[in-house]
């Protein structure tokens, strides 16, 4: 209406306290799009404003839903980042939904738009990003996924403790065997314990090891992020490898703040030469979407597929070597990384650079020191450029 509305009470700080009246303030006062569930459409941005390019992308969607696609249809037979909007978008749909939430008009014009969650109305966004966004531009897609690898990211901080402690195991492991391992290469593992709610995971070390030794190397070093505190569980493996966990990296992780640990865990586990998860932990599934960023830096065998040759679940047969061909997103789609959130997912930056928005102008440049392993940032007070090291 235009109208001022202040929140309950004027209130700003609601630390400790019910939040129930300011999600009902919020959903009074902003649009708050209730038909947005991830289990009934796809959000599709248009590629430009005007009510024709709202038609256009219902048209495509009438094409698709004429002979709706099967996920079968491209198992490891990925569409191209680049194809035309409609070849793309029968993938993006396929098994799933038939129908598209537009982002149109109203929703490009309200100042605030608020996705609430009421369990009890089901309205809940238990969902990857990129399995519920759709853009008509490739372009647009990219950018929002590169955007999100980028800058969506943990925090330099958390980022260098991670390195320091990747740069240690691989010194254990090049001193272990300097000659078959001048690399210093390292295996590692997810062991989820702790209260996980999915009792097919629960499995013993013994087993675990079992699934597992055939991609393993006899004697090798094996890095194990878990939340398990019993250190006599992990037995069997400590017989065949040279077992090590983040509480052995003291020195590296000194005046680390100990909330950070989990993250760290996940970020060594992601450099793993050969790194195996547990179905259906999101905390694995964030290591592999990682393990996909690194692949299409490194270009490592079958980047190109979106497949991960080296990443495996350890939790049973069936789900093991899920990484190993390129899959369409399936339900339910938290339980595991899907490929097209990495796959060519820097598909012509190189361009940009031709391109006098600044924004794309730095993302180019980001892109060129990534190729030399190194980030971009732009200080805002200075407009400098900043550099310094990834992860390696």
């Amino acid at each position: 209406t235009g109208d001022v509305a202040f929140p309950p009470n004027n209130r700003t700080n609601w630390d400790g306290i019910d939040p129930k009246p300011l999600k009902e303030y919020l959903r009074d006062v902003t649009l708050t799009p209730l038909n947005w569930t991830p289990g009934s459409c796809l959000v599709a941005f248009p590629s430009d404003d005007g009510p024709q390019h709202f038609s256009e992308l219902d048209e495509m969607m009438k094409e698709v839903n004429a002979n709706f696609p099967r996920v079968q249809e491209f198992v490891n037979k990925p569409v191209p980042v680049n194809a035309p909007a409609t070849e793309r978008l029968r993938e993006a749909v396929a098994g799933r939904v038939k129908e598209l939430c537009v982002y149109d008009e109203k929703m490009q014009e309200a100042p605030v738009v608020h996705f609430m969650c009421d369990s009890k109305m089901r309205v809940r966004f238990l969902t990857h990003f990129y399995a519920f966004l759709f853009f008509e531009s490739w372009e647009q897609d990219l950018f929002t996924k590169r955007f999100v690898r980028d800058h969506l990211r943990y925090a330099d901080e958390i980022q260098c403790a991670a390195a320091r402690v990747v740069a240690a195991i691989r010194d254990r492991a090049r001193r272990r065997d300097p000659t078959g391992n001048s690399n210093g290469d390292f295996d590692s593992f997810h062991i989820r314990k702790g209260d996980f709610q999915y009792k097919s995971a629960w499995l013993e070390a013994d087993q675990i090891y079992e699934n597992s030794k055939d991609e393993l190397q006899e004697n090798a070093t094996v890095f194990v992020a878990t939340d398990h505190k019993e250190k006599p569980f992990f037995k069997t493996f400590a017989d065949h490898c040279d077992l090590v966990f983040l509480s052995d990296f003291k020195e590296e992780l000194k005046d680390v703040n100990t909330n950070y640990f989990g993250m760290i865990d996940q970020l060594v586990a992601s450099r793993g030469r050969v790194f195996f998860g547990c179905h259906p932990s999101t905390f694995s599934g964030f290591i592999f979407r990682m393990r996909g960023y690194h692949s299409q830096k490194d270009k490592v065998e079958g980047w190109d597929r979106g497949v991960l040759p080296k990443s495996y679940y350890y939790t049973g047969k069936k789900e093991k070597s899920m990484y190993q061909s390129y899959a369409s997103l399936q339900f339910p789609y938290y339980s595991r990384e899907f490929p097209i959130s990495w796959r060519d997912i820097d598909k012509g930056i190189e361009e940009l650079s031709a391109i006098g928005d600044d924004s794309y102008l730095i993302e180019y440049i980001a892109y060129v020191y990534t190729t030399n392993r190194s980030s971009v940032h732009k200080n805002k007070r200075s407009n400098s450029i900043e550099l310094w090291s990834f992860l390696t």
